[in-house]
């Protein structure tokens, strides 16, 4: 369709897409203007434009003479390019413009444009003269087929003309991908800024997190609420906002492993319908266990090197000693850690694993050891440990294999493994061996003590929650929560009954809501033992998401209660607790292979790739 609107009796057409000729004025006159050059740049990246005009000529006061000008403008696939021709000297009509500056910017399709003028007293002057105005446009349009036109017209304020001009420069712009051919297509920074304009709303993000990004119908998907708005734009991008306060987000990518507080809670509701006793539970643990195995590649479970745990040297301190051991759970493949035992021991003593989480420092920072050293003081062994790609693993790893799904199994495994040599111990009380970790090595104690029935006692830290996955693919990079036709942490969690478990919690993280819900639904699994008593949960509403003082004086209270430990060797006359008797070690002092890892044996696997095959031919995969 061809769309026509005549303006004048005379057309000129021109070779270009968009030209237009403009008559010069009287040379006479005291306000005729000249201009030398003049440069229209429009560029439309982030839809902005900026027109710049330059005048000149010393000898006539204001004569117009335009010698050259070029104006492009670009938009994607769509280009056009303007030629001014250069005036007609002769004229008895010329367009006054002491000094002209158009800006027009588009952030959220607005335009800005100044226009001074200047002189009354010319005869030409733009406010009250009129002009003669002779031109051609033409337009292009796909899917509008050729749009002219033809105007020689006067009284017309140019004011209008060059408004008309750049709203048409801006429909043009616009919409050569605003149709169905195109799928209404708009950058998300585009979209994000629209968003943030219409509901008057701040979203931050990054850079690299919009670049080239394009939102499929993109103004089909606003609604009248933001939040709403928001989710049809990003879940097709597999993006999200966190809602940080009213009125403000953060741009996300897509967490799978991050529910929402009451689509956490609905789906554990869900999964407590199968069942409503202890023999319909213990039926859905049979279901979900050897699953979980399965899931981890670990069923069958690889072969178990045939070699002696490498142990460094004692140091001894005040009522503990420490000694740092490797395992070997594949060949060339260690698990490190650092023992801490009591002093003058006697008799059979209980164990706690203390896997490492993702703190700066690993497990070489003074919280770690500090936590450790009092489990020793009390009366328990506690052997502090990396995970996989972790700490001391770096040496045969790097630190981005920490973040490859394999790496669950792997630190499984370790964990497995580690059971078995501690449980080999002729020291080692079987009946009270205890795991706790906190953040994702407290993601890695729930699903150690819902897969293996040696631990008798947990207490993940700052980590279980039914809205929380764990955010590294060290705790859900495995479809661990697939089994059973779908579980989350607290059920795993509630595998643990009726051994005891402690859950601590805090104000500022995902275990913030732990009180109102997962709590009592552990409470009800641990009555069909009849050991609700047996679950607790410190609660900590005020802290953040770390291993402080309050945490650790939970652990120790539950492990003093449940392992019938020694608290009054770690007490000081008041009844609190002393933890300034443990010594800080430096970080080399805790390591098994040596300052430089120089001690590394011979066979060890470097690099995640040599691991991959090793798993796969110690188990005896394809």
């Amino acid at each position: 369709m061809t769309y026509m609107k005549h303006w004048t009796n005379q057309s000129i057409m021109s070779k270009s897409l968009f030209s237009k000729e403009i008559a010069s004025a009287d040379e006479e006159s005291s306000l005729a203007m000249t201009l030398n050059s003049s440069v229209v740049v429009v560029s439309n990246e982030a839809i902005s434009k900026k027109i710049e005009i330059a005048s000149a000529d010393e000898e006539s006061s204001l004569a117009m003479t335009l010698n050259s000008s070029v104006v492009v403008a670009r938009n994607e696939a769509i280009y056009k390019k303007i030629e001014i021709a250069s005036a007609d000297e002769e004229s008895s009509l010329a367009m006054t413009l002491n000094s002209s500056v158009v800006v027009a910017r588009n952030e959220a399709i607005s335009k800005k444009i100044e226009i001074a003028l200047a002189d009354e007293k010319s005869s030409l002057a733009i406010a009250d003269k009129r002009l003669s105005f002779r031109g051609t446009m033409q337009f292009k349009y796909e899917s509008f087929g050729i749009l002219n036109f033809h105007f020689n017209q006067t009284s017309i304020v140019p004011r209008i003309v060059i408004t008309i001009l750049c709203l048409f420069l801006s429909i043009n712009l616009i919409a050569q991908t605003q149709n169905t051919d195109n799928f209404y297509k708009k950058p998300l920074v585009d979209v994000l800024k629209e968003i943030q304009t219409r509901y008057k709303v701040q979203i931050k993000y990054a850079e690299p997190q919009v670049k080239d990004k394009l939102v499929n119908y993109a103004n089909w998907r606003f609604r009248a609420d933001v939040d709403e708005t928001l989710a049809n734009v990003l879940t097709p991008l597999d993006m999200k906002v966190n809602k940080e306060k009213p009125g403000v987000y953060k741009l996300k990518e897509y967490e799978y492993y991050r529910w929402e507080v009451q689509d956490g809670w609905a789906y554990l509701d869900t999964l407590a319908t199968k069942y409503h006793d202890q023999a319909s539970w213990e039926k859905r643990k049979a279901e979900i266990k050897p699953e979980l195995y399965q899931a981890l590649l670990l069923s069958p479970l690889p072969a178990k090197p045939n070699s002696q745990p490498i142990v460094t040297s004692k140091r001894t301190f005040d009522g503990y000693s420490v000694e740092n051991i490797a395992l070997e759970i594949l060949p060339g493949v260690w698990i490190n850690g650092s023992l801490y035992k009591p002093l003058n021991l006697k008799g059979k003593i209980p164990v706690v694993l203390s896997p490492d989480g993702h703190w700066e420092k690993q497990r070489y920072r003074p919280d770690c050891q500090i936590r450790c050293a009092t489990i020793a003081r009390i009366g328990a062994m506690a052997f502090s440990y990396d995970l996989f790609a972790w700490g001391e693993s770096m040496l045969q790893f790097k630190y981005e294999d920490h973040r490859r799904s394999l790496a669950q199994t792997v630190q499984t495994l370790g964990g497995i493994r580690i059971l078995d040599y501690f449980s080999s111990l002729k020291e080692t009380d079987t009946s009270r061996i205890g795991i706790s970790g906190s953040s994702g090595a407290g993601s890695h104690s729930i699903l150690m003590t819902a897969m293996d029935e040696r631990i008798k006692l947990s207490a993940p830290v700052v980590a279980m929650s039914s809205y929380f996955y764990g955010g590294c693919p060290c705790e859900s990079g495995m479809p661990i929560h697939q089994c059973g036709g779908g579980t989350d942490n607290v059920e795993l969690a509630a595998m643990a009954a009726p051994r005891p478990q402690l859950l601590v919690s805090d104000g500022g993280d995902w275990t913030a809501h732990t009180p109102q819900h997962d709590f009592p639904y552990l409470q009800k699994m641990y009555g069909y033992y009849g050991v609700k008593d047996k679950v607790e949960n410190v609660h900590l509403p005020e802290e953040k998401h770390d291993f402080g003082i309050n945490k650790r004086i939970a652990l120790y209270d539950f492990l003093i209660k449940n392992f019938k430990l020694n608290g009054a060797a770690v007490k000081d006359k008041d009844g609190k607790y002393d933890e300034g008797k443990v010594t800080i070690e430096k970080e080399n002092a805790l390591y098994v292979f040596g300052d430089k890892g120089e001690k590394l044996p011979k066979n060890a696997i470097m690099g995640f790739e040599n691991l991959e095959k090793l798993f796969i031919s110690s188990t005896n995969r394809k």
